[in-house]
């Protein structure tokens, strides 16, 4: 017999932000558009954002970021294991470092910023390039926070 699921039940939309605040916008999406410019892989980025967006639960950007990283090439298997990254030989080591930095900061106010997860992060990461990871984590958690709160819905 064949699993049963709840029947859908729409969410409502709270508020449109973009057309709420389309000044208030602006800087994010720049904060955005300077932050994927950088020189981090893309499919890195994608990795952590979607991590991100899983830890905080945010389905609109699951969605997206899952949808982007396919687009990039990304593999299925590597999209499927990331929240069991830790036990998968499917990541680098420099992605290793860059996944437990998102989740470290990602859920800084259970552990702060470890010292052992930014010496891993130094290993393989110049000053930049922490400091351009460090801007992307922060700015999915605010896209996460942003849609979440004001419940954006995914595409069905």
């Amino acid at each position: 017999m064949g699993q049963t699921y709840p029947q859908e039940q729409p969410m409502t939309v709270r508020l449109d932000y973009f057309s709420v605040a389309p000044d208030l916008m602006k800087p994010m999406l720049a904060l955005e558009t300077a932050v994927r410019g950088g020189n981090l892989d893309r499919h890195l980025v994608h990795l952590v954002k979607l991590r991100a967006s899983q830890i905080n639960g945010c389905a609109y950007c699951i969605h997206m970021h899952a949808g982007e990283a396919r687009a990039s090439g990304e593999k299925q298997a590597r999209l499927d294991l990331l929240p069991a990254w830790r036990e998968s030989s499917f990541y680098s080591p420099s992605e290793r470092a860059a996944l437990a930095w998102t989740e470290a900061l990602t859920r800084i106010a259970e552990a702060g910023a470890p010292d052992d997860a930014y010496d891993e992060l130094e290993r393989h990461f110049d000053d930049m390039e922490r400091v351009q990871l460090t801007l992307l984590i922060g700015t999915i958690n605010v896209w996460n926070r942003l849609a979440v709160g004001f419940r954006s819905q995914h595409p069905q």
